[in-house]
């Protein structure tokens, strides 16, 4: 992974984990991709029945905040989200999304150029965010946060360091 480029979203701030998936489904959904049919219905009813493989999210200050649920993470990335581009998010939200191999990138400048709907890259090698309207610079992430995304979260990651294979992969 090293240029992400996708189809722009775009939401306002303080959108919540219980906007991004609704509280509602916590205790009660755990297939990863009946949560993704789920996403957003309370703030963008569309969203799950639209979103495409590879689609990023553009949003504005604290997206994630609120309570530390994995599923507003874990649902977006079964949905097909490849990134979110926002002016700040919610730490532990942060936190989620690397885990999850899910790309935070950090950059306001872009938020506010970027209009929903049109297409735009982040490229990692350049630490810049290209849309209609220019080239934003962003905050360069870790080698260790690259490592964790591209191996498509941390528990991947931790299972490829130590040659544990998923209970899928066992003969």
């Amino acid at each position: 992974m090293t240029v992400v480029r996708g189809r722009v979203w775009k939401y306002g701030d303080n959108v919540s984990t219980d906007l991004i998936f609704p509280g509602q489904y916590t205790y009660t959904l755990r297939d990863p991709d009946e949560m993704a049919r789920h996403v957003l219905e309370n703030l963008d009813p569309r969203f799950a029945q639209e979103v495409r493989p590879g689609d990023i999210i553009v949003a504005g200050r604290n997206w994630g905040c609120g309570s530390s649920r994995e599923q507003a993470v874990t649902a977006l990335k079964h949905a097909g989200v490849s990134a979110i581009i926002a002016k700040s998010f919610a730490r532990i939200y942060f936190r989620n999304a690397i885990n999850n191999g899910l790309l935070p990138v950090i950059c306001p400048a872009a938020v506010e150029a970027i209009q929903a709907g049109e297409t735009v890259e982040i490229d990692l090698r350049t630490w810049i965010v290209r849309c209609a309207a220019g080239e934003f610079p962003f905050a360069p992430l870790s080698p260790t946060v690259l490592e964790i995304l591209q191996a498509g979260g941390l528990i991947p990651l931790l299972r490829q360091k130590l040659g544990v294979a998923l209970p899928e992969e066992r003969p």
